[in-house]
């Protein structure tokens, strides 16, 4: 840690004080940072501002990212990374693409060759904006220090406001280097950039609080655009005033409480039987924050086919982009829910709908077989939401099977809880994402519910996890195998097995045959991995060793990893196949 004092803010600068101090400035009290050539006055800079900016040092810059993405999805402020130039600028790429998705506010810092030689092929040189130009809400190359103050608020105000998104800010060497006095006042420059007017008109609020009047058969279809909005108090006080039942995506997740009896829980090609029943027979579909996701819909045209649609959103490309909608809305959700509070009325002859729904759900419930001695994925991550359930608890999830069975299975009941990369699909996010949750609430309890395959794509961040104290525990379900993946080959592809083992060679024939239920031999062995970067680990096979095993991993004082042993013959249901309907979901 430096001694060295940063310089007053009237006072001539380096590019890079100028940067950091737009940071702090900015609120900014967390960074992934991981240096380089190309970066190294920025860091320089942090060590002078670390009394106020925490600098965490990521073990790749795809950990840093998504570390970043973990503590804007649980603050809903914007995380913030930085890599050098060339490569470590282009191992962003994949997480900013996540970012953009999903909708996370995210600002990125690259490191970039000096102006002079910029286009030579100069060393570590990458044109790292025009890499990110379609996977970025805003990009820049600053070229003069004195546009830094000023791109900096930019960034942040892009990245935070509409439909939230990453932004990319390229910093030459020079840049960072050369010095000035910055305008901290200096307006920004954004032409065509507007978002003040994204308010709901009266009449449309009208409009849709006749509709729900007339509704029998009405559906909430809430995404994570209520998240983002910080909607969340308001989406429940309208279930609650209208009695209508709320069915989430997986972006929406914890957005209405999965326990309360209107809650449908999640809905799509692994959502509840009960939820797409709904969806399928509704007479209005108030869509709030949403963007008619594929894995929402299936067959588009035969989506809520017999309902009029509402559709609020704050992005006034998703309106009527894959989904027409009868009452289409550009506007914050937060603003068009608290305007509609003010009139609506609950539906007169809802009752029955209702009891339809839970009928439906009481008897097509999510389920498990939990025979035997061995343990299920399902069943652990249910007696991990049980154990969890009266502390301050976020989950974060990998991307496959083990997702969708979290997405089923963990009761979430609060926003900001849930952390998973839905649009883009990204292996390798969760245990970064609870690493960047951890960092900015210490407080509470950080999981990452993981695959083995997931696991292994960014599995050197248990030694940030153990260097930077950060006590993330990763319960993770081993079955050897990708496993969606291996679901999609036994029920479209005859179980023939393509490259989908992650054991040892030898025994893949054995495996593709499906001789025996668990993988004979364990590989790699996460326990000593885990224990080689530090962290406590323990693994667990028996059912009836499962909850003294959670009990170990949740009190543990730092970074633990459970490895439990689980079949990989277990399939994600329902499911509904890609491209098809309701009405072809594979329940059994």
């Amino acid at each position: 840690m430096s001694n060295v004092q940063p310089v007053a803010a009237t006072q001539c600068m380096s590019g890079a004080d100028v940067l950091v101090k737009s940071l702090v400035d900015h609120g900014v009290d967390v960074i992934f940072a991981y240096p380089g050539g190309a970066s190294m006055p920025l860091h320089q800079a942090l060590t002078r501002y670390s009394d106020r900016l925490r600098t965490i040092l990521p073990r790749h810059e795809q950990g840093g990212a998504f570390a970043a993405q973990g503590y804007a999805r649980t603050t809903g402020r914007v995380g913030v990374c930085m890599a050098t130039s060339g490569p470590g600028s282009t191992n962003l790429v994949t997480a900013l693409a996540d970012a953009k998705l999903d909708s996370i506010p995210l600002v990125a810092i690259t490191g970039q060759v000096s102006t002079h030689v910029i286009g030579t092929d100069a060393f570590q040189e990458t044109p790292i904006v025009e890499v990110c130009r379609g996977i970025t809400k805003h990009h820049c190359l600053i070229t003069d220090v004195n546009q830094i103050a000023r791109v900096m608020k930019e960034a942040f105000y892009v990245a935070s406001t509409g439909r939230p998104g990453p932004v990319l800010v390229d910093m030459p060497k020079n840049i960072q280097q050369d010095t000035c006095v910055p305008d901290w006042d200096e307006s920004m420059k954004l032409p065509g950039y507007r978002v003040d007017d994204r308010r709901a008109h009266p009449e449309q609020i009208r409009r849709i609080a006749a509709a729900i009047k007339l509704a029998k058969r009405p559906v909430i279809y809430a995404g994570g655009g209520v998240i983002a909005s910080n909607a969340s108090a308001a989406l429940r006080a309208l279930a609650r005033k209208t009695g209508i039942p709320v069915t989430m995506t997986v972006m929406g997740l914890g957005t209405f409480p999965s326990d309360d009896p209107l809650s449908l829980d999640m809905l799509g090609m692994h959502g509840s039987v009960y939820s797409n029943w709904a969806v399928r027979d509704c007479d209005l579909l108030i869509a709030l924050g949403v963007r008619f996701d594929d894995r929402v819909t299936g067959k588009v045209s035969a989506f809520a086919r017999h309902a009029k649609i509402i559709h609020v959103d704050i992005d006034p490309s998703e309106i009527n982009k894959n989904k027409p909608a009868h009452i289409p809305v550009v506007s914050d959700v937060k603003y068009a829910l608290e305007e509609l509070l003010k009139i609506v009325e609950p539906p007169e002859e809802i009752s029955p709908w209702v009891g339809q729904c839970q009928t439906w759900k009481r008897e097509q419930p999510f389920k498990y077989a939990l025979s035997g001695e061995g343990i299920v994925q399902q069943h652990a991550i249910s007696e991990l939401s049980r154990m969890t359930r009266d502390r301050k608890t976020m989950v974060s999830v990998g991307v496959g099977q083990h997702q969708m069975w979290a997405a089923q299975f963990f009761k979430f009941r609060e926003p900001r809880t849930w952390m998973s990369s839905s649009g883009l699909g990204t292996m390798g996010f969760g245990l970064p994402a609870a690493m960047g949750a951890q960092a900015a609430h210490p407080d509470a309890l950080c999981i990452d519910i993981d695959g083995d395959g997931s696991l292994l794509m960014n599995v050197q961040e248990l030694a940030t996890c153990f260097c930077e104290k950060l006590p993330v525990k990763v319960l993770l379900l081993n079955n050897q195998h990708l496993g969606m993946v291996v679901q999609w080959e036994d029920r479209f592809y005859s179980g023939n097995r393509a490259h989908t083992y992650l054991g040892p060679i030898d025994q893949a024939e054995a495996i593709g045959k499906g001789e025996g239920r668990y993988a004979s031999t364990r590989y790699p062995d996460f326990v000593g991995i885990a224990k080689g970067f530090g962290c406590g680990a323990a693994t667990v096979s028996r059912k009836s060793d499962l909850t003294a095993a959670l009990r170990e991993m949740i009190d543990y004082p730092g970074p633990f990893v459970l490895d439990v042993e689980v079949p990989y013959q277990e399939h994600v249901l329902p499911m509904i196949p890609s491209g098809q309907t309701v009405d072809e979901m594979i329940r059994e």
